[in-house]
């Protein structure tokens, strides 16, 4: 099998302009809605969206390639770093610390060029102990054939597939100029489409020895935020893509068989990408929502345990109801307390019971159509 970075007329990339061009006038017009949206919300809304999206591109990057994070390390991570208030917030690792300080720089400085030094520095902040798990690698560095050629490979030992095979690392210091001269070149491309093969080329070159998936992805986060020229994050394309993992990696080895012509892949790319902004909407709504919560709460006056409470409940992993009992647990106090405390968010509007009674009584934060 001949791999596409061993044909003869690689890298020259050709697509299909008539088919993806509908599909890219679509989502600019849905990116300038989302745009609008957030810049129309006030600064402290506006960070919570955005530390929403990038706690979820952080996370969902991550979880492509098997490594689960804390989310809540991640957000505290990324609210220290970008100055924002971290009270109550857990205390991160040296190793959430890394993922989060790459994908800042990819998309807190976007305008700023892309070089083989800075690529060294985001793989050196991944890999800071100089290990992927056990193994030792080679950081800040182009990888070397030490260990043989670089195949990408999944499935259990003795039953492995191999995807792809990428260029041998003689090539790689040619390969990677090429790569970052037309990536830092004057924009003659959408961005949107040049972050579809930014991500394709760099995962094909494959130059570091762990985190070339991490790599690649904050890349293209890179030029997807050239897209939209905003420091501000409020999609995540890394969380998506990890919610249509199989079909990602689907993609990448079909096009490393299908030649240079990467309509397939980008029309793919484009299609993720609005699946991301879907998302988008959603996490705005839940935004707006907490603000109206709070809007309501505050109008009656809460106090402190009640204002512990509500943010428990309207934080991203609660789950289930409200009882009495549950109340007191959190709000470290009487259940004679708790009643009175539920009561009066009940009066205020801000709980609804739910239906039935006696040991079975239970309360939900009013919904939207509620307030």
């Amino acid at each position: 099998m001949q791999y596409i970075h061993e044909r003869s007329d690689w890298p020259h990339w050709v697509w299909d302009g008539g088919v993806l061009s509908a599909m890219l006038a679509a989502l600019r017009f849905r990116e300038g809605h989302l745009v609008g949206r957030m810049q129309g919300l006030g600064m402290g809304l506006r960070q919570e969206a955005s530390l929403r999206s990038l706690t979820r591109d952080v996370v969902g990057s991550s979880a492509i390639e098997g490594e689960n994070l804390d989310a809540l390390e991640v957000r505290s991570s990324i609210a220290r770093q970008l100055g924002m208030d971290v009270g109550g917030l857990k205390t991160s690792t040296r190793d959430v610390d890394g993922v989060v300080e790459m994908l800042l720089d990819a998309t807190q400085h976007f305008d700023k060029p892309l070089t083989a030094e800075r690529l060294f520095g985001w793989h050196a902040a991944l890999f800071p102990t100089g290990r992927s798990g056990l193994r030792k690698i080679a950081v800040g560095t182009w990888r070397s054939d030490r260990t043989g050629a670089m195949q990408v490979v999944s499935g259990p030992i003795g039953k492995e597939i191999v995807h792809f095979e990428a260029p041998a690392a003689s090539r790689l210091a040619a390969e990677m100029t090429r790569f970052l001269e037309w990536f830092n070149a004057s924009p003659e491309l959408d961005p949107i489409i040049k972050a579809g093969i930014a991500h394709f080329w760099f995962v094909t070159i494959h130059p570091f020895e762990d985190g070339n998936g991490r790599i690649a992805r904050a890349i293209a986060d890179m030029m997807l935020a050239r897209a939209d020229t905003n420091k501000e994050r409020f999609y995540s394309m890394s969380s998506q893509i990890e919610a249509e993992r199989r079909a990602y990696y689907e993609q990448l080895e079909a096009q490393q068989r299908n030649g240079l012509n990467i309509t397939p892949w980008l029309r793919w790319f484009l299609g993720c990408l609005g699946r991301a902004f879907d998302t988008a909407e959603g996490v705005l709504e839940a935004v707006l929502y907490k603000a109206r919560i709070w809007d309501k709460a505050n109008r009656n006056g809460v106090n402190e345990r009640q204002r512990k409470v509500l943010g428990r409940m309207l934080d991203d992993e609660w789950e289930g109801y409200m009882t009495t009992s549950k109340y007191a647990r959190l709000a470290k106090t009487s259940q004679d307390t708790a009643l009175r405390d539920i009561q009066e968010l009940l009066a205020g509007g801000v709980l609804i019971r739910n239906p039935g009674g006696g040991r079975s009584t239970s309360y939900r934060l009013a919904e939207a159509g509620e307030l």
